[in-house]
């Protein structure tokens, strides 16, 4: 999986030009799919309070859920009651499941777990996110407002506001649709986004609505007790950087921004650890998202109490809670 990421994000190569086909085949039949969603003859559901869509266009992660956290709690902050629905990739439940802090990640996939436990509001999860949704307004009728983490080509479930992430690092590759490129959907779908988001540096995209996004470190805690440790208690210890998310290096780069020496072991998104694929280091350091699946480990025992675990969060500039909690309040419309 790595080797394909490195030919999607490198100028066109040997291997992207031989899945060429494959390429074509797969951006006719993403476009047919959308165009018999929006003529009508595939039923797009709709829910009765509004949705909102975080997403993006290419495979991999681009900060979709630390977005959709910091939405979360910005609304709720502002008096509103959100509610999250997302597919629950690398889950195993196909019908819809609410998440609490205690749900296996193995039945609910590890973002949605992570958000249920740092967001403080509900969550659930289905493959069918209409029919997330439903069970989620159904439990808790006092919801106004769902945000959708992922599923930006997930036309079903209808959307008031779409908003596309885009890594600031790696753009868009070399701009070809899977699997010769990372492309879901092509660049020009950015133009019927209600906004985008470009994550980290890199140039601002011509939209009308763009906003930056920073992803700040907080403080190490232990993944045993959730205890905060100091980073001074690293000093000195042989650390070793494991990570399991859609862009590795953006984890790297943070530890490293924060003066760290480390080992890299990077595993693919949303990969399914085993306590063997932990290194032999004094402490490991791991993200949030790795953490809750590391957590869930059978027998971790002391291997466990050598994990320090990094919580980052979302900065925006501009206000982009302020802008889409007005586009709420004006019924979606634009503004």
């Amino acid at each position: 999986m790595r080797w394909i990421e490195r030919t999607w994000y490198r100028p066109l190569s040997l291997p992207a030009l031989l899945l060429l086909p494959l390429a074509g085949l797969f951006a006719l039949i993403a476009m047919l799919r959308r165009g018999l969603y929006r003529c009508g003859v595939l039923k797009v559901q709709h829910l009765p309070v509004p949705v909102v869509v975080v997403g993006n266009l290419t495979a991999g992660g681009a900060g979709k859920t630390p977005l959709t956290l910091h939405l979360a709690q910005q609304l709720a902050a502002r008096g509103w009651h959100p509610g999250i629905v997302s597919r629950g990739y690398g889950g195993k439940s196909v019908t819809p499941l609410a998440v609490d802090a205690q749900t296996d990640p193995a039945l609910c996939g590890d973002e949605p777990l992570l958000l249920a436990r740092a967001s403080g509001v509900p969550v659930f999860v289905c493959p069918d996110r209409f029919a997330a949704g439903q069970a989620l307004l159904m439990a808790l009728p006092d919801t106004d407002v769902i945000l959708c983490d992922d599923g930006l080509q997930h036309y079903r479930l209808a959307r008031d506001i779409e908003l596309c992430v885009v890594d600031g690092a790696r753009g868009f590759g070399n701009r070809l649709p899977l699997p010769a490129g990372p492309l879901r959907e092509p660049v020009s779908r950015l133009d019927s986004a209600d906004a985008v988001v470009v994550n980290g540096d890199g140039d601002m995209l011509r939209h009308e609505r763009a906003f930056r996004m920073k992803l700040e470190a907080g403080r190490f805690y232990r993944l045993a007790d959730r205890q905060v440790c100091e980073q001074a208690e690293l000093s000195g210890k042989t650390l070793a950087a494991v990570c399991g998310i859609g862009n590795p290096a953006r984890f790297f780069a943070t530890l490293r921004e924060l003066g760290l020496n480390f080992s890299e072991h990077p595993f693919p998104d949303h990969h399914a650890f085993a306590a063997g694929d932990l290194p032999d280091a004094d402490l490991i350091l791991v993200t949030e998202k790795d953490a809750v699946k590391l957590a869930a480990l059978p027998g971790l025992g002391a291997l466990g109490d050598k994990i320090r675990v990094l919580p980052v969060r979302a900065r925006l500039e501009p206000d982009l809670a302020g802008w889409l909690e007005e586009r709420i309040r004006h019924g979606c419309k634009a503004a």
